[in-house]
């Protein structure tokens, strides 16, 4: 196991009784003044109810939480005390499952594209179904068939999602048949299908699209003598609030539900839900250390901004609800600016905000998704303090790590 160590991305805060979103501002102030700022406050609540409610819209589809939008050690425990499954993507969210005592059997690992030493330290763990959408990632299992079972990824390309993760990964629909005879040929044993149908979707069609004909490539696989197709991957992209309220998540997995009754039988269907578990759960709590005046404009600069917390309206599209603890006073359009030295790292323009003086609070909303995790230390500006609240005493003793 690797060595336990103390790391920027996790802290602990005490058992002083549980705070319920939205956090009252004395609530979000007192934060600050015990652990400092910027903070990424993550409520453990949250997580637990997105979690659930997921599940009741799914039932009977075990949900590997995606460790990519939020790799956090409390969140890992957290989940594992739901019962959830994990998503691994890399060796350093293996390390991270294995340090939470994770059972390996309850984890898959769905990069389509690997080392063979991020297969070897994946193995070593105890993960047995591995992701592959070419002939040449087929192979690299070879010299590990014995051990490992491969689920074969198919692009459905969609307009309909914030980002189409369909671009970079995935094979042609029409190429499964001739994948699986490749794969056949030398040994290796495919056991189903995945796909992912875009992050933050607007709308289950392509969920449902992708269902129908990924069952429709079963049947036909079974048929050609496949006999080992029993698993479906359905991915992720189930929507969250940002600044646009998404489909509540019971309507968008109704019409989801009705795909999967619909499938030849005998099939264990997964689902990799990332951001919808860890958005709603991060709440971004910045400082204003310094004013100006631009072109009749009033720029307000915090301790946190793009190459941080803020990376996620970069790297994932996103735009969060911002708003100022200070209430009082006439709103006008103002600039709110990253720390850094870089004239990029402006995070918002013309967000209407009252008068605020050095060391007023902005926080941002529903940011626990590729905020903290896209964060760098560019200039050397410390990235914000994870900060886990609501934990249950079974939490209450979590190994960190070091970032490799």
């Amino acid at each position: 196991m690797p060595k336990p160590a103390k790391s920027m991305l996790s802290a602990e805060t005490p058992a002083t009784g549980r705070l319920h979103a939205p956090y009252a501002r004395a609530d979000i102030e007192a934060l600050v003044a015990r652990h400092g700022s910027p903070l990424m406050v993550v409520d453990c609540d949250r997580i637990r109810g997105q979690y659930r409610a997921l599940k009741a819209a799914l039932p009977g589809v075990d949900l590997h939480y995606a460790l990519k939008p939020l790799p956090d050690p409390v969140v890992v425990a957290t989940l594992k005390g739901e019962g959830a499954f994990f998503d691994l993507a890399s060796s350093g969210e293996v390390d991270l499952v294995r340090a939470a005592q994770v059972a390996p059997e309850r984890c898959i690992h769905t990069h389509p594209i690997k080392r063979d030493g991020d297969i070897r330290d994946a193995l070593r763990f105890g993960v047995r179904i591995f992701v592959a959408d070419n002939a040449d990632e087929i192979g690299k299992f070879i010299r590990h068939r014995k051990r490992v079972e491969v689920l074969l990824r198919v692009a459905f390309g969609t307009s309909d999602a914030v980002c189409d993760l369909s671009k970079k990964f995935g094979c042609e629909p029409a190429a499964v048949p001739a994948l699986l005879r490749v794969a056949a040929q030398m040994g290796v044993r495919v056991v189903g299908l995945s796909f992912h149908a875009g992050s933050q979707a607007a709308s289950p069609d392509m969920h449902v699209r992708a269902i129908a004909a990924s069952g429709g490539m079963i049947e036909a696989g079974r048929a050609a003598g496949h006999a080992d197709l029993a698993v479906l991957d359905i991915g992720g992209g189930f929507p969250v609030d940002y600044l646009e309220p998404a489909m509540p998540i019971e309507e968008f997995c109704a019409p989801i539900r009705a795909a999967l009754a619909a499938l030849p039988p005998n099939l264990r269907i997964i689902a990799e839900p990332g951001r919808f578990i860890a958005a709603p759960a991060g709440t971004c709590v910045s400082t204003v250390i310094g004013r100006a005046v631009r072109d009749g404009r009033q720029w307000y600069y915090l301790d946190d901004g793009i190459y941080g917390s803020f990376s996620g309206q970069l790297f994932d599209h996103a735009r969060y609800r911002i708003e100022s603890l200070r209430t009082d006073g006439e709103r006008r359009p103002s600039v709110l600016a990253g720390p850094t030295c870089d004239s990029i790292d402006v995070v918002i323009e013309d967000l209407p905000l009252p008068p605020l003086e050095i060391g007023d609070l902005i926080v941002g909303r529903d940011m626990g998704a590729y905020c903290s995790a896209g964060a760098t230390d560019f200039n050397f500006i410390r990235r914000a303090r994870v900060l886990p609240i609501n934990r249950e005493p079974a939490d209450a003793t979590v190994v960190t790590l070091v970032p490799r």
